[in-house]
């Protein structure tokens, strides 16, 4: 090997591929590899880590691998399942139960070379059911956690024998929520695994050019460009590496774009160079008759992704270029939530890994540049390509666009017992002075590495904003079912709810492109558009006590990769300008804004 480099060994937890790239920011190599490996593939490795698991358990009968890798002398790391496999292996123990998600405190116990330059107690990131109940004899507990102001602590957090160069974190070190993350995987790559930092984002653009030649193969490649920044930095790295005469581009409004996005969008792309052999189709019809009457989230998201096949495979026949590859500015989440690695839950279908796509895929028509990238890695490289700040800066669209924003429902009221959730939410709420109701409408959620089709609870009520996150956790702690929180912007709290049956409409679109663009004027107005990572705007035809049709939800959130989040709070001069434009449309019923973290919430409601 030419690089000092870290084995990442897949489980399928959401967070394998982040803990490589965690590393590679560390200018050290890390490489994914399975657990069922010959333990001959380790050898060369200076050290390994476990990754977390959607679907294995500490706790019962199914968690196998090849457990000679623990009989190499190489320092080996566990996270969250890894962790707990580490602690059974040297005689811990593990039950069900426990469970935490999104922020909590690490105590820790004593110093210690991982936890080097860090702080007594630290802000971590918990996604878990199952939990280290005792430890080994050669090991000791480095840390225990605690979630909200008034927990119990949760015992061996982070537990450790330097003697048999084992050590395992119940949190995820590798996301930027806990937030002196990285400094801890510094502690283990580079001090105690000894890797020397050679790996960059200069090779990283190198390897990439001399792929995309070596797999188009003198072949021309037909990007689908919506203007976004993951395919813009796509085509920008194309057109480097084949030059734009073999880069053909078509920029599709497929009727579920933001007010006026597909003007904006081809007029940025002439600016940087790309207008040449850039083409515009308005595809509206197609998109609406493929979503007509679809209220299930996974179908609307595969009926959006084969449409735009079906457009691209047509427009490519009246271009005359059925022979090109198709390009894709895939970027590593929407692998991970599709499933996309050997052991890992299916969180939402992105548009672009439908079944179709997949098979062109597997056919070798597909060219996917960016795969192996998180969004702020995509954001580094488009810079190094010349991209202008303004493009790179842009807030994450989805390629489906509104249409996972337009929530459908059939009208008919959930088989789940609402009324006891709520009944079960009070002794929750009353607490933080608080007023709470579980609502009739389901979103998708991640759990533990697994998807969640769950209800959002509505808090009504003044309170800071620190109060409103530690009930939103006192809630997924407590009450099962749920996976969303949100705070009622409204003036009362709702005495009833009624769901409404509603599918994607020309109406609906219309309603949500105005709600959705006072939100992003209000952003810009108060100068806090680019310190948010992305603020989607929701519709769910939920009628509230009587009144109108639609609730709106707004959802600010700060992340770095999208594979973990939290809730962005909003200035109150801006909650008062929405209120006053949102509130007074006729077809609204109410206003909120989403409290919730990833996990427990994804960052689209679908």
């Amino acid at each position: 090997m030419k690089h000092d480099a870290i084995a990442v060994i897949d489980f399928g937890g959401q967070y394998a591929h982040l803990i490589a790239t965690k590393i590679r920011r560390l200018n050290v190599l890390a490489e994914i590899r399975q657990p069922e490996d010959p333990v001959e593939r380790f050898e060369k490795y200076k050290g390994i880590i476990f990754s977390g698991s959607p679907d294995l358990s500490s706790h019962g009968e199914d968690a196998s691998f090849n457990d000679r890798i623990f009989d190499l002398d190489i320092p080996i790391l566990g996270f969250c399942y890894g962790h707990q496999e580490v602690a059974k292996r040297y005689g811990g123990e593990v039950v069900h139960g426990g469970r935490e998600w999104g922020p909590a405190q690490l105590h820790i116990v004593r110093d210690h070379p991982l936890f080097k330059g860090l702080d007594k107690t630290e802000p971590v990131w918990m996604s878990h059911f199952d939990t280290v109940s005792a430890i080994g004899d050669d090991f000791e507990e480095l840390g225990y956690s605690t979630t909200g102001a008034h927990s119990e602590p949760n015992r061996f957090a982070a537990i450790g024998s330097d003697k048999l160069r084992r050590w395992g974190f119940q949190f995820h070190p590798e996301v930027d929520d806990t937030l002196h993350g990285q400094e801890i995987l510094s502690n283990y790559v580079v001090d105690i695994c000894g890797c020397r930092p050679s790996w960059t984002m200069d090779r990283y653009l190198e390897d990439q050019i001399e792929r995309i030649r070596q797999q188009v193969d003198g072949k021309s490649v037909f990007l689908l460009i919506s203007g976004g920044v993951d395919s813009s930095v796509a085509a920008q790295l194309f057109s480097r590496a084949l030059g734009p005469d073999r880069l053909c581009l078509l920029h599709v409004d497929n009727g579920l774009m933001r007010h006026e996005e597909s003007r904006r969008v081809l007029a940025s792309l002439r600016g940087i160079g790309l207008g040449d052999n850039l083409h515009f189709i308005d595809a509206t019809t197609d998109f609406l008759t493929a979503l007509d009457d679809l209220v299930e989230p996974e179908k609307k998201r595969e009926a959006i992704g084969n449409t735009f096949i079906e457009v691209f495979q047509r427009e490519a026949k009246k271009l005359g270029i059925e022979n090109h590859l198709l390009g894709q500015g895939t970027i590593y989440p929407d692998t991970i939530e599709t499933g996309g690695t050997k052991r890992a839950d299916t969180i939402k279908t992105h548009h672009n890994r439908v079944p179709l796509i997949e098979e062109m895929i597997t056919r070798g028509l597909v060219v996917e540049p960016l795969a192996d990238l998180y969004k702020v890695e995509v954001r580094e490289l488009g810079g190094r390509l010349g991209l202008p700040r303004e493009m790179l800066d842009r807030h994450p669209f989805p390629g489906p666009g509104l249409g996972v924003r337009l929530l459908c429902s059939t009208g008919e009221e959930p088989s789940d017992d609402i009324s006891t959730m709520t009944a079960e939410l009070a002794p929750v709420a009353g607490p933080f002075a608080l007023q709470a109701m579980a609502l009739p409408a389901r979103s998708v959620g991640v759990k533990g590495d697994l998807r969640t089709y769950e209800h959002p609870v509505m808090f009504s009520g003044e309170a800071r904003w620190e109060t409103l996150l530690n009930a939103s956790s006192a809630a997924f702690r407590e009450v099962s079912g749920i996976n969303r929180c949100i705070w009622n912007l409204g003036p009362t709290h709702p005495r009833e709810t009624k769901p409404l049956r509603a599918t994607v409409t020309d109406k609906r679109l219309a309603l949500l492109r105005q709600a959705d663009h006072a939100v992003m004027e209000g952003l810009k107005r108060y100068g806090i558009y680019n310190d948010i990572w992305q603020c989607p705007t929701v519709l769910i035809p939920l009628q509230l006590d009587g009144k109108g049709s639609e609730l709106v939800v707004i959802r600010p959130i700060y992340s770095k990769r999208a594979m973990t989040a939290v809730a962005a709070e909003l200035p109150g001069g801006l909650l008062d300008d929405l209120r006053r434009e949102i509130l007074s449309l006729p077809e609204v019923s109410g206003l909120a804004l989403d409290l919730t973290s990833k996990p427990p919430g994804t960052i689209e409601w679908e």
